[in-house]
This record gives structure tokens, C-alpha cells and sequence, in this order.
């Protein structure tokens, strides 16, 4: 029987440092049964995401491993990013990927959950398909008012943790472990400093304020460079493709007056999302992704026994 496939996308509160993030990474590298794929360090997100890929308890063990070196190189008193967190090992999701189903990944978050609390002390809250609550579904609700407001209210019963004593890590904080579908972490680069513009963007595509369904969205200010972002997670891209989220943002941008710099995406992304656009804007006729050679040499190579 084939062994069961598992994607990870560990996010770390960290982007700046380089000597923290390679000590973070290092456990990740020649770990038979984990492969890992890809890591970005973004320093206006002061935030590490990395993707993995393989089987489930590789990927465990290096897990365990890279959160004791983010909880002994990271103080939570003292981030500062961009981007939402709770803590030092901010979020870790499990997502299916081959041999192995939603049911079994939730399974997995919260045998996981259990063992990354024993070993390293950080209090767990259990997000999408993983969640004991259904408030609790959206990661957004736990990270409400971040790793700050979260310490002032964790001892409040609405906020206790799912696995752990009503109080954050002294230094870690919390971290939240889930189970989803894929997901595609994809940014909107906007020609202004003016974080008010990028807000009512963000506003107006994200499913929570009225906008596109299955997407999520922030404004960042990316201080460095003057500009601002709208920064999102595209949660089912066969629903909402990336090209009808670009140029929602688009119209929005228009009427502000405020050009598109550039996109971004972070982390790994399925062959078909990007497809599904090109075929978009180059106006192809009846486009069938078979036509892709490399993905029609794949799928013969994969039937051979």
C-alpha cells in the first residue's frame, strides 16, 4: 500500500534574522520522509513560511524540532511585523495531498497538537477542519488582536486554549495547528504609502466584508520600499481564481488612482490555479490543461506500472 502524502506550511515569527531562520530550517534538510520544497523570509511580515512535503510523521519529528529552536531564539515580547500572529511558532496546517483524506489529516492535527503542547509547552488551538469549535473554524478569530490581546484575554473561557493551562508560553505564546484544503498565499503589490487605500481594497475583495468568497485579506505597509499591500489567502482557488481577485483589485486600484506594482506568490502554488489565469488573460479558446506537455508527460508517466 502506497504511503500516505501530506503537504505542512509551518509559518514562524520570524523574517529578519538570518542566522535564527537557517537554525529554524536546518531540521527540515535530509530528513528521510520530509522534503522540504520551499521557505520565505519576508522582513516587513517578520515571518518565515515554509512548505513541506511527505509523510506525516517525518514531518512530525521535524516539526518538534524546529519549534525548540524557534521557542529558544524567539521572543514573542519583543516581534514586530506586519503580518497577524499569536506566536513564535504561529501556525501549523496539515493538508491532504495523496493516500490519505481530510478525516485523517484532522486526526493527525490533533494527535500532533497533543504532542507538540507535551514537548515543548505551548498552549494549541485547533483551526479549520481541525477545529472543536466551530468559532473556531476561521483562523482569524483565534489571531483576534494578536499575540498581545490574546495574552491580556487567554484567561478569559471564551479564549482558553484547546490543549493547555489558560495561559501563553512566556516567550512562544500559542500556536495554532490545523487541518485545511490547499491554499494559495497570494499579495498585491500597490504604487502608495497611503495604508488607508490598501484597507479599503482589501476590504472590498475579502469574503468577510461582502467581497470574493474564499478569500481572506489584509493591508500591510511594506515600509522599505513605500508601498503598501494587499495581502491575502486564497482559500479555494477552483472557486476563486487568482485572475478574478487580481482584477477585482484592479478596478478598486482604479478608482483610488493608484496603479498595481506587482503580484506575489508565497510558498507553493498548484499548476492548475496558475493555468486557469494564463489562460484567462492570453483568451485561449476551450483551453484544457492535457495541452500542457510536462503535465501530460506526468500523468502517462504515472500510469505506467
Amino acid at each position: 500500500m502506497s504511503k500516505p502524502l501530506i503537504e505542512c506550511v509551518p509559518n514562524f515569527s520570524e523574517g529578519r534574522d538570518r542566522d535564527v531562520i537557517e537554525a529554524i530550517i536546518d531540521p527540515f534538510k535530509n530528513k528521510k520522509g520530509c522534503h522540504l520544497l520551499e521557505y520565505r523570509a519576508d522582513r516587513d511580515h517578520n515571518r518565515l513560511v515554509i512548505s513541506l512535503v511527505g509523510q506525516p510523521r517525518p514531518i512530525q519529528d521535524a516539526l518538534v524540532q524546529a519549534s525548540q529552536v524557534a521557542i529558544d531564539r524567539i521572543d514573542m515580547e519583543r516581534h514586530r511585523g506586519g503580518h497577524p500572529r499569536i506566536g513564535a511558532i504561529d501556525v501549523i496546517p496539515f493538508v491532504p495531498l495523496q493516500n490519505i483524506d481530510m478525516d485523517a489529516c484532522v486526526k493527525l492535527a490533533h494527535e500532533f497538537g497533543h504532542r507538540f503542547h507535551e514537548e515543548t509547552g505551548i498552549p494549541v488551538y485547533f483551526y479549520e477542519e481541525a477545529a472543536l469549535r466551530p468559532d473556531r473554524r476561521q483562523l482569524e478569530v483565534i489571531r483576534k488582536g494578536q499575540y498581545e490581546t490574546l495574552k491580556a484575554e487567554v484567561s478569559n473561557p471564551a479564549r482558553h486554549p484547546d490543549i493547555g493551562a489558560p495561559k501563553l508560553h512566556l516567550s512562544a505564546g500559542a500556536t495554532a495547528i490545523g487541518a485545511r484544503k490547499f491554499l494559495i498565499a497570494f499579495n498585491v503589490n500597490l504604487g502608495t504609502a497611503d495604508i488607508h487605500v490598501a484597507k479599503e481594497i482589501a476590504r472590498a475583495v475579502r469574503s468577510s466584508s461582502g467581497g470574493l468568497c474564499h478569500v481572506k485579506g489584509i493591508a500591510l505597509a511594506l515600509e522599505d520600499r513605500g508601498l503598501t499591500q494587499v495581502s491575502m489567502n486564497i482559500v479555494d482557488y477552483e472557486k476563486n481564481t487568482l485572475y478574478r481577485v487580481l482584477e477585482l483589485i484592479r478596478i478598486e486600484a482604479k478608482r483610488w488612482g493608484v496603479s498595481l506594482i506587482e503580484t506575489e506568490v508565497y510558498g507553493m502554488i498548484p499548476a492548475a490555479a496558475l493555468l486557469h489565469s494564463a489562460a484567462y488573460y492570453l483568451q485561449i479558446a476551450n483551453f484544457d490543461p492535457k495541452q500542457v506537455i510536462e503535465l501530460a508527460i506526468l500523468e502517462k508517466i504515472g500510469q505506467d506500472k
